[in-house]
């Protein structure tokens, strides 16, 4: 049964040739104006990146390679990875293959222990993650290649050979950080026999071997896995990788990016919301009470957590997902409830309000809810399981990047005084 790179190896030498084929023919052809305002905001709908691993449709929310995410639930992450490179989700055969690489080279490196137990015992654990990634570079595989002369056209094969070391250490190395700085006991080893979102849900020591716990943590990194290339994680790890610079150093600036209030931070404020809500009405209100809570939030000029997205205009079926598991599995649970009523609810009222371009929910909304039934209210840790399932996109479009051989990303910039003659 042939591997990754063998895989690889006959899929990325075609992707290339077409992407060249298509550059030297069609060079000139125009894809995107630029206006003012998308200068000043962030370049928001400039179509000037390239990204084949996913896309989000505005009335379809994410689609991995062709797949809608919504189709893809209840398969493995180590299945999504594989589709995220490949294009092809993996026979059996492949899986296993996969999940033994993962099994080899899962075991986390002594040194990197050791930086994280040097770290003050209030360190957030997304600076905690992002030191252990970064106190591992001296062994990256594409730096040592590179050294020795590797050609161009090869960086994508020492690039795998990183991305499978750090996604194989990251949930050890991820629940380890857990149980450190929140004073869960000592560390509980991997299990070589498990699958990855698996040997997480184990080495966190949470949900007592429930097994729903298990498939929630396989669930959650499965849906939070890519999101194309424009989002600020993975703009922020293309641009440090488009340098050469390894996917060490790449995967650590593009996860310090998630750590921001406007990336990954987002769940936390949703679920804040959500209870602060339940302790205000000692339970969950009825829709009268709830409608009236979300309108004077409103009122008071904030915005309610998790409600709108800047490409979406349907619900976010990532959303959709949460609240179908959350409903099968703990129906009376009161904060997972008040999820749903708040659904029933909050879109109506900001259509209503008409000053939001998207009233609908998205995965923000519901995924800190699911955390904090198992009793993982340590708000701070979550963007460090977002970041163990998005390294999973950022790995895959670094190799395939280099694959293609893409140059430094490196766009124009401009002065004010230069807008200002345009007008």
């Amino acid at each position: 049964m042939p591997n990754l790179r063998d895989i690889l190896g006959r899929k990325i030498p075609a992707w290339a040739t077409e992407l060249r084929e298509m550059v030297n023919e069609h060079g000139d052809t125009v894809v995107s104006e630029v206006t003012l305002a998308q200068v000043y905001r962030g370049m928001r709908g400039v179509k000037g990146l390239l990204c084949n691993t996913s896309l989000v449709e505005p009335e379809k929310g994410l689609v991995v390679r062709g797949i809608p995410i919504i189709e893809l639930t209840e398969r493995l992450p180590e299945e999504i990875f594989f589709l995220l490179l490949t294009g092809d989700l993996p026979d059996s055969a492949a899986l296993t293959k996969l999940q033994g690489e993962y099994s080899e080279r899962g075991e986390v490196p002594s040194y990197v222990w050791d930086v994280l137990e040097a770290m003050p015992v209030d360190s957030h654990p997304m600076t905690m993650l992002n030191l252990a990634i970064l106190s591992m570079q001296r062994e990256s595989k594409f730096k040592k290649a590179y050294d020795s002369g590797v050609k161009k056209p090869n960086y994508w094969v020492s690039t795998l050979e990183d991305a499978l070391d750090l996604l194989a250490r990251l949930p050890e190395i991820a629940a380890g950080i857990y149980r450190m700085r929140y004073e869960k006991g000592p560390r509980i080893e991997r299990d070589p026999d498990l699958d990855w979102g698996g040997n997480f849900a184990r080495m966190l020591g949470v949900g007592d071997d429930d097994p729903v716990f298990a498939d929630m943590i396989r669930f959650y990194l499965t849906i939070h896995c890519d999101h194309e290339g424009g989002n600020v994680s993975a703009f922020t790890c293309h641009v440090v990788n488009s340098t050469l610079s390894d996917l060490y150093y790449a995967v650590s600036a593009g996860l310090n990016g998630l750590a921001g209030p406007l990336h990954g931070l987002a769940n936390q404020e949703c679920l804040k919301f959500v209870l602060c809500t339940l302790e205000r009405f000692a339970g969950v209100p009825d829709d009268e009470q709830l409608k009236e809570e979300v309108w004077d939030t409103l009122h008071s000029g904030k915005v309610i957590p998790g409600y709108g997205h800047s490409v979406l205009r349907v619900t976010d079926p990532r959303f959709e997902a949460f609240r179908a598991f959350e409903m099968k599995h703990f129906p009376e649970d009161p904060v997972l409830r008040l999820v749903s009523r708040l659904f029933a609810v909050v879109p109506d009222v900001l259509k209503e309000h008409g000053k939001v371009t998207s009233p609908w929910p998205n995965i923000d909304a519901a995924s800190g809810a699911l955390l904090y039934h198992y009793g993982m209210t340590e708000f701070n840790y979550y963007t460090v399981l977002f970041a163990v399932s998005r390294a999973m996109g950022l790995c895959a479009q670094a190799v395939i990047s280099r694959g293609m051989m893409e140059p430094i990303t490196r766009p124009k910039s401009v002065e004010t005084s230069w807008l200002s003659d345009q007008i």
